[in-house]
């Protein structure tokens, strides 16, 4: 791949940029933003097509952005950069013509390492969380007046409310909240003044190269604040005075007290009382992570609890579709071991039953956690919940096709778990309709397939 981030320092004397992939989440953030500051931006994407409505791709057009078919029409000579993620593949027809026309070409993580030289970032790293808690970092800073932007990796609620896609804003203020993706190793491109880490889990890479990863992304952070409360993020302490802690570990930010009524949860941070539209004990260690960043700024304690009263959510996060003739419809990005286990444990507190519907994305990153997914799916589950697949998800390109969710499934079971596989995801309702009794969850998950929001909405209006 072409890269030439040697010759690039500052965006300032770029104007016009194009965007390979633009509808993925990471990739529209930024195109977004860019907008915004008045830059001519425009994108393609393999999911537009011919007179065929998209979403996402009116939302982009309404932000000012230009979308094309990804055939090389949006890029000419007055192109001046061509952004691409990590999945777009060198045999792309646009890098082509792009290369052909001598147009430098860099990755989006470059690009927003460029972005943030300009601005006071704050990265949210860590393998579970980050979405959420740049969201309600950024709700907190925004409340207490200090005009921060985010790039986010998903929609805010509040600000999908105002029709846009949600995951980006123009901040006036000098604070730009980012979400910082280890799965590709792009965090080591950042060098906030305050970096984040959650936690590590096993997902897309083995614990001690993620471990590697986050060292450097510690080392590339002015000001570093770790959970000291995760047996492996608790070693990148730099300062225990700025940690955070859900036990009773040393730090300067702790939680106590939480409690889940149905879809809210409480608890208190160094005693001050704290309300959140949320569930599981994981949104409260987000929370928790959140107000810590905003204390280091100089923001209360107290207002701090006032405007995450206030969160509204982030798109497909523990997303309450409603209750239809006794059954909880929520849907959910979970997609690693980590995080599924966490959201199939947030939901118990709300119904006796719970029947959480997985999909798995890529037959390598399955493969690769397979007895993950099997341990954590079966230690969350309760003698009465079940636990359903589809297929793996294929987002196309080269990849070998020797196992399936099926095998998932049958390993669960093997634990004396209920499990049951639905090839075909359209068949789900009709499939598991006899097991859905009064008083049940049935909880979606699943990632990377751009039409799960789609198929969410199907089976409510099938429930």
């Amino acid at each position: 791949m072409m890269d030439i981030m040697h010759t690039i320092t500052s965006l300032k004397e770029l104007q016009k940029l194009h965007f390979i992939g633009v509808a993925g989440t990471g990739m529209s953030a930024i195109a977004q933003y860019l907008a915004a500051e008045g830059k001519n931006i425009t994108g393609s994407d393999r999911y537009f097509f011919p007179n065929q409505t998209n979403e996402t791709k009116n939302k982009l057009e309404t932000e000012g952005i230009a979308c094309f078919l990804q055939d090389g029409s949006g890029i000419d000579n007055m192109t001046q950069l061509i952004v691409i993620s990590t999945a777009i593949e060198d045999s792309n027809v646009e890098i082509q013509k792009a290369k052909s026309l001598n147009i430098p070409i860099i990755k989006r993580a470059e690009l927003l390492s460029l972005i943030l030289k300009d601005k006071k970032g704050i990265a949210i790293g860590g393998t579970s969380g980050k979405s959420t808690t740049s969201a309600m970092l950024f709700d907190i800073l925004d409340y207490a007046g200090l005009q921060p932007g985010i790039i986010s990796g998903a929609g805010l609620v509040r600000l999908q409310e105002q029709g846009k896609i949600g995951n980006a804003q123009l901040g006036k203020g000098d604070w730009l909240v980012i979400e910082a993706d280890e799965s590709d190793g792009s965090i080591v491109n950042y060098h906030p003044e305050i970096g984040v880490l959650l936690n590590i889990d096993k997902d897309h890479k083995e614990i001690s190269e993620l471990e590697t990863i986050f060292e450097t992304f510690k080392r590339h952070s002015k000001y570093f604040i770790v959970n000291a409360s995760h047996e492996l993020t608790a070693p990148f302490t730099q300062e225990n005075r700025q940690n955070f802690s859900s036990s009773n570990a040393k730090a300067g930010y702790y939680a106590t007290d939480f409690k889940q009524v149905g879809l809210e949860i409480s608890f208190k941070i160094n005693s001050i009382p704290f309300a959140l539209h949320a569930i599981g004990k994981h949104n409260m260690e987000n929370a928790l992570a959140a107000v810590t960043v905003a204390c280091q700024l100089g923001v209360s304690l107290n207002v701090c609890s006032k405007a995450i009263a206030n969160y509204k959510g982030i798109y497909r996060r523990n997303q309450v579709l409603g209750n239809k003739n006794g059954v909880w419809l929520i849907d959910d990005y979970a997609h690693n071991p980590a995080k599924v286990a966490a959201a199939i444990i947030g939901v118990q507190p709300l119904a006796k039953k719970v029947i959480a519907w997985f999909q798995p994305h890529g037959y390598g990153p399955t493969r690769f956690l397979r007895n993950d997914f099997v341990d954590s799916i079966s230690q969350s589950l309760r003698p009465q919940d079940e636990i359903w697949m589809s297929e793996i998800f294929y987002a196309g390109g080269t990849a070998i096709k020797d196992i399936s969710a099926n095998d998932l499934i049958q390993d669960i079971k093997a634990k004396g778990k209920k499990a049951f596989f639905v090839e075909d995801r359209n068949q789900l309702v009709e499939t598991l309709r006899a097991h859905l009794t009064i008083d049940t969850v049935l909880l979606l998950m699943g990632a990377r397939d751009p039409s799960l929001d789609v198929f969410a909405k199907e089976v409510w209006n099938e429930l």
